[in-house]
């Protein structure tokens, strides 16, 4: 595929600076991390060496000192030109990877070698964890997310209504045409995989049939706002709230689904408070359900929840990547469908979906309360709903 993420823009910019920090591009599963960092490597200048610990055979902290010294090599021999690069995919397989990478890069410091070092990793959480335990300081992060609408429609062509229903997995777009098989691919090839080698296999999951059945009742309920308690019942397994918490803090780390917090403007408060279910792609409701595209828009009530469920992914794939803090607001029976919160700047959002809401608008007594700096109807007779999955979300956080 020649299409080309705009984040690899800002990987060729870093790469082409001095030395000075390693490049970690993280995200889930299948959003096109490795296909990006190729296309960069490719058009760079510099010699590069790539080296993945993602097969059969064991590896450990000799195999990434061996991969390391043959691109300090290519680096010293390059050091005219601004030395090389070494890419070390699915690092974190590897036992001991972030004290090994430490020694490595401190030791190139010192020496002075121009070594230019980018990490890729699908385990956001196990990624996450290395990078903050052993390498404090010595990285810069490149979030790479699912993709969004403009993304889909520049690189496939896609339609608006193709991606409320199908969203924003690249590897499954040929399949669209054939909804059996799309369906399968994403939950055996992406799902699946996720769940089994993101989470199970990368964390203690004292109960994985409870975790896998949250996840399904995540995508069921995306949109709405549900308590830990409430979902217990439907679950029908023994657990707690701090396990339901901790889980759906995992199945995010994943990329899969998440749970807003409501605002407060408090953190803590925030924090305690009732989660929204939201899936990252809307793929994750419309593949379990077997059922068309067609079908999906007969059932107005059923495509105003993936319309709702489409823009709080393109919000929450943002948050995730670190542009806003997102959130839901609830008071009695009204409330906005989603916040946005970044350096001071609070935006309100409701989407109009056309299905009939579970609470009332609460945008006025939302802004009685709050002040927020922007009101925003997505949807109906406000913002398109092509216009808004278009653009940035950092477009609607100006001041």
């Amino acid at each position: 595929m020649d299409y080309i993420r705009p984040q690899a823009g800002e990987l060729a910019r870093r790469l082409s600076e001095p030395r000075r920090h390693i490049q970690v591009v993280a995200g889930p599963r299948q959003v096109g991390k490795s296909t990006l960092v190729h296309q960069v490597v490719e058009r760079g200048e510099l010699p590069w060496r790539w080296a993945s610990a993602d097969e059969p055979t064991l590896r450990g902290p000799s195999w990434l000192a061996q991969q390391w010294d043959a691109a300090r090599l290519a680096a010293r021999d390059a050091a005219a030109r601004g030395g090389a690069v070494l890419v070390l995919d699915e690092v974190h397989k590897l036992d001991g990877w972030s004290e090994a990478v430490k020694r490595l890069w401190d030791e190139d410091t010192r020496q002075r070698t121009p070594l230019k070092v980018v990490l890729l990793g699908s385990s956001p959480l196990l990624v996450a964890r290395g990078l903050t335990e052993s390498l404090a300081g010595r990285f810069e992060m490149l979030h790479l997310r699912h993709w969004s609408y403009a993304e889909m429609k520049s690189a496939f062509d896609w339609p608006l209504a193709s991606y409320v229903f199908h969203g924003g997995y690249p590897g499954a777009a040929p399949l669209v045409n054939e909804p059996v098989r799309w369906a399968r691919y994403v939950m055996d090839s992406l799902v699946e995989t996720s769940i089994s080698r993101d989470v199970l296999l990368l964390t203690r999951i004292d109960k994985p049939a409870l975790m896998r059945r949250l996840f399904e009742l995540a995508c069921s309920y995306s949109g709405q706002v549900l308590s830990y308690t409430k979902m217990l019942g439907p679950l029908q397994d023994a657990g707690n709230t701090t396990t339901l918490a901790h889980y759906l803090d995992l199945l995010g780390g994943a990329g899969l689904v998440t749970g807003l917090p409501k605002y407060h403007g408090d953190a803590a408060r925030s924090r305690g408070s009732m989660p929204k279910l939201q899936v990252y792609n809307t793929a994750l409701m419309t593949a379990p359900s077997g059922l068309t595209i067609e079908a999906a828009r007969a059932d107005a009530s059923l495509w105003g929840r993936l319309v709702e469920s489409a823009v709080g992914a393109h919000l929450a794939n943002a948050a995730a990547a670190g542009v806003t803090e997102l959130y839901y607001w609830r008071e009695r029976n009204r409330e906005v469908d989603y916040v946005l919160r970044r350096a001071g700047v609070v935006v309100a959002i409701e989407v109009k979906s056309g299905r009939a809401p579970q609470a009332l608008p609460g945008m006025a007594a939302f802004d009685a309360a709050f002040r927020p700096h922007r009101r925003l109807l997505v949807g109906g007779d406000g913002i398109p709903l092509e216009e808004f999955l278009g653009a940035p979300v950092e477009e609607w956080l100006r001041r």
